[in-house]
């Protein structure tokens, strides 16, 4: 994939940037320049080979569009929303940039939203990293107060309109727990655009005793492609819980890395990959247990018809220091056909001798003597399938600690 189109100073002029945010900029885009896009030559991209994929997907792929400063009326993008869910807080982000912050459900005084461009994670391990650092078009960071619990969930809604086509777009936002503080995050990829590139980075500290509950979805059957990097750092008796619906884009990799810090902080990774026709999605998440008495859970599941492909890689990582570590790791996935390809890598790496941790991972298809049992009961083969399939993915479901959450993924999916 040729890079050489990048125009740095073209894109910042549209910015309001100081030298130093211009300097971090060009320093990204250096990196990027020199790394590229990722492929199969990188172990965690040896499923999905991203510069190959974005070469024969989007060949004509922008790293700048000038229509992207172009933002789109919050109104006509909330009509493009149930009218239950808008029964939230929530952050619209069109075509890249954020055109509305409601949290009017909350108190004022116990949280604090900053815009200017303080990040978390500037680190340049990772190509794509480098260039959403470089090419990020919009910024924001919420830090939860001490003690609050937010009220209803923040519904994160990334929209784009259908004008802009071929295209990069880089966001990302970043998070702060305050000590025994508590949020739900719904985050929703609402696009009316094909063929564009989406490369997302956010970054979430957890102190001592707060609660996370993340879930991504996405569900808009779409042309585009997907990359989402997430990374958590939970101190003492701090959570997340994390879900992750893959359904709609052509290609989506959500890449979760959850670092447990200190004494008792647990990390939860639960996700549903449900695809047909030629779509390629990957889930990856990496548990890093580095202090004692820390846990971690990661259940995903597929179903795959006619040419799809799911990956997923999930790791546990056991440092020497962290005894009495639980860890646990299951993938599974459903073919239904001939066409469709599921692979697997699970994987522990220990370093501690006092440690309760399991890994597998199994794919097949469906039972055909339950499918048989189903139909003497009146139902036809298609209504038995969806009955085996619903009650495979409720297991990971029935994961998700927030009720409203849990109705709302039902009911995307047709699960009664």
């Amino acid at each position: 994939m040729n890079n050489n189109n990048i125009n740095l100073e073209k894109f910042t002029s549209i910015f309001d940037l100081n030298n130093e945010q211009v300097k971090i900029r060009s320093q990204s885009l250096l990196d990027f320049n020199k790394k590229g896009f990722p492929s199969k030559k990188n172990e965690d991209w040896k499923f999905n080979d991203l510069n190959k994929i974005i070469s024969s997907k989007i060949p004509n792929l922008k790293f700048f569009n000038s229509l992207i400063s172009k933002k789109k009326d919050k109104n006509e993008i909330i009509k493009n929303i149930s009218k239950d869910l808008l029964e939230n807080n929530y952050i619209i982000s069109s075509n890249g940039i954020i055109v509305d912050v409601y949290l009017n459900y909350e108190d004022k005084n116990k949280f604090e939203i900053v815009r200017e461009p303080t990040f978390l994670n500037t680190s340049l391990n990772s190509s794509l990293n480098s260039l959403n650092m470089a090419l990020y078009l919009d910024y924001i960071k919420l830090i939860i107060k001490e003690n609050y619990k937010f009220s209803k969930p923040i519904l994160f809604i990334n929209y784009t309109s259908s004008d802009i086509e071929n295209t990069v777009l880089n966001q990302r936002f970043d998070i702060v727990m305050e000590k025994n503080s508590c949020m739900s995050i719904l985050d929703f990829n609402l696009s009316k655009s094909n063929n564009n590139f989406y490369n997302i980075n956010n970054k979430f500290l957890l102190h001592e005793g707060s609660v996370l509950k993340n879930y991504k979805i996405d569900i808009n059957d779409n042309s585009n492609l997907f990359y989402s990097k997430t990374e958590i750092d939970l101190y003492k008796n701090s959570i997340s819980e994390n879900f992750i619906l893959s359904k709609g884009s052509e290609f989506a990799k959500n890449d979760i890395e959850c670092n447990l810090k200190e004494n008792h902080s647990s990390a939860f990774v639960n996700g549903i990959v449900a695809l047909d026709g030629l779509k390629q999605h990957e889930i990856k998440s990496k548990i890093n247990h580095s202090s004692e008495h820390t846990k971690s859970y990661q259940l995903v599941k597929c179903s795959l018809k006619d040419q799809s492909k799911a990956a997923y890689q999930g790791k546990i990582y056991v440092d020497s220091v962290a005894q009495k570590t639980n860890g646990y790791q299951l993938s599974k996935a459903i073919l239904l056909n001939d066409g469709t390809e599921f692979n697997g890598k699970p994987e522990l790496e220990i370093y501690a001798d006092d440690v309760k941790c399991s890994h597998g991972s199994s794919s097949g298809n469906l039972d055909e003597n339950k499918i048989f049992y189903l139909m003497t009961r009146g139902l036809s083969k298609n209504q038995a399938k969806k009955i085996l399939i619903d009650g495979f993915f409720l297991e990971v479901i029935e994961k998700i600690t927030d009720s409203g959450v849990k109705e709302i993924i039902k009911d995307l999916m047709n699960i009664k």
